[in-house]
């Protein structure tokens, strides 16, 4: 029943932290400033990344919730609260202030963390550690996109 419990307080946490990153893009990728942007040739239609963070949030949400269950600490509440963090701030700094640099910088420490995520807790979760990796994967992609408009624009 905890991780039940759990799975409902990361759910409610992670899909908070997608609706404030929403909020702090201004109009996002509907706005004239990223439609005039020359964009990667493998960037997602823009169903997908709603799609696609619905997916990962769940993923995340169970995998915190094993997670915590196992490894409860100050270390992983901490570096949980970076990635809230991160992943907040991203939309502000890139949609928002148009900082694609400093976006760039904030997504790859994004990744980062998800990565130190993945590897250093894989063996407390075993198999259940694969429920990171679409977020892992999907920061990988972002990165490259992100990376792209800093180079390309």
């Amino acid at each position: 029943m905890r991780v039940l419990k759990y799975f409902i307080i990361f759910l409610v946490l992670n899909f908070s932290a997608l609706a404030a990153g929403s909020w702090l893009m201004d109009s996002g990728a509907q706005s004239i400033w990223y439609s005039n942007l020359n964009k990667a040739p493998w960037t997602p239609p823009g169903w997908a990344f709603g799609v696609a963070w619905t997916t990962i949030m769940i993923c995340f949400s169970i995998y915190m919730a094993f997670l915590y269950k196992l490894a409860n600490g100050l270390k992983l509440r901490t570096l949980f609260f970076i990635q809230l963090v991160l992943n907040i701030s991203w939309n502000f700094l890139f949609f928002n202030q148009h900082l694609i640099s400093l976006a760039l910088i904030d997504i790859f420490l994004l990744t980062t963390v998800i990565g130190t995520f993945l590897f250093k807790y894989k063996t407390i979760l075993g198999y259940t550690s694969l429920l990171i990796l679409p977020y892992f994967i999907w920061l990988c992609i972002a990165t490259s996109l992100n990376a792209y408009i800093l180079i390309y624009n």
